[in-house]
């Protein structure tokens, strides 16, 4: 159900399986000064969510904002017909069965410019994800940035993390294989880093819920 992570910011935490490793994934519900709802990463949608989330106010936008975080998204359009939903580049023609009112990018579209802030951080190809940034609460909202795994409550999950290298928030040894051009991801980065950010939300481990600009930067202190 939804847990308050910040001022304004309501997390879902669920369970998922990605090739039989328990990853678990990760919602993000943003108020907006007037009162509208920005939903990050949206998960399976059910009678009980939808209520919590009715009774935080109206959906204005709806994000996909990875090629891989888009399972839900057409419950979610077929919920709030009048919300705008938009997605990461590519994945217009990866879901081509959906219609999006538009393609995510470095500006903010309208519905929630002013509220948060992104980059789309096009350097890690496979993903292709846009991060955002909640600047009234200091929080960066991500699905596939960082994942944190090594504390995760699995056997098999955490000897995984181990093996990946993920040993805190972070990047595993593939995303670094992935990256060809670290020129990009350096200055993709760096605006990231210009952000004031407290805490993280991530999609896959637990919360970043302190020092969230120098997890950030450890993270990627190889680029």
């Amino acid at each position: 159900m939804l847990e308050g992570f910040a001022r304004e910011v309501w997390v879902v935490t669920r369970p998922l399986r990605f090739f039989g490793v328990e990853t678990g994934t990760r919602m993000t519900v943003v108020r907006m000064s007037d009162g509208g709802l920005f939903v990050h990463s949206p998960v399976a949608l059910d009678p009980a969510l939808q209520s919590a989330v009715d009774a935080l106010g109206p959906v204005r936008a709806i994000v996909a904002p990875s090629l891989f975080h888009h399972l839900y998204a057409a419950e979610w359009m077929a919920a709030y017909p009048d919300a705008v939903v938009h997605c990461c580049p590519g994945l217009e023609r990866k879901r081509s069965d959906l219609t999006w009112n538009g393609v995510l990018g470095d500006e903010a579209a309208p519905a929630w410019a002013g509220e948060l802030e992104q980059v789309h951080f096009g350097a890690r190809r496979l993903e292709n994800e846009v991060v955002f940034f909640h600047s009234a609460s200091g929080t960066l909202i991500c699905a596939d940035l960082l994942f944190n795994l090594a504390g995760h409550a699995s056997r098999l999950t955490r000897a995984v993390a181990w093996l990946l290298g993920n040993h805190e928030p972070g990047a595993t040894r593939l995303e670094r294989v992935m990256i060809r051009d670290r020129a990009t991801a350096r200055e993709q980065m760096s605006r990231m880093l210009r952000w004031d950010t407290e805490r993280i939300v991530l999609a896959h481990g637990a919360l970043v819920e302190f020092a969230g600009r120098e997890a950030l930067r450890n993270a990627y202190a190889w680029l």
